[in-house]
């Protein structure tokens, strides 16, 4: 009867893939939401009086924030994909497991 055995570093990176923390561009990213819901709101309110040229700030900043989100979703579908491939490895040893296992023959 074969031993199987998971390789310790598949299961660490399934359960260390959001524990990096947050980089310099999530910071970056919240500053700039932040900043703009600030400035919306002083704009609102008639406190900021800008010029013509800089009323587009605030759009490149959207456009930044909106960059920001889709590498964030694209960073978690790479996950995804990885956590299904770990998935089907471990369904694949589970079912070797079944098949060689005269206890679970019996059920």
């Amino acid at each position: 009867m074969k031993n199987y055995k998971y390789k310790t570093n598949q299961i660490s990176n399934v359960t260390n893939l959001n524990k990096k923390g947050a980089s310099i561009w999530d910071i970056l990213a919240w500053i700039a939401l932040i900043g703009l819901g600030v400035w919306l709101l002083l704009k609102i309110l008639g406190i900021i009086q800008t010029p013509p040229w800089l009323e587009y700030a605030p759009l490149y900043g959207v456009i930044y924030i909106a960059g920001w989100a889709m590498h964030k979703l694209h960073i978690a579908t790479d996950n995804i994909k990885e956590i299904r491939k770990d998935v089907k490895e471990i369904e694949t040893d589970v079912n070797k497991i079944r098949v060689n296992c005269p206890i679970l023959l019996k059920k």
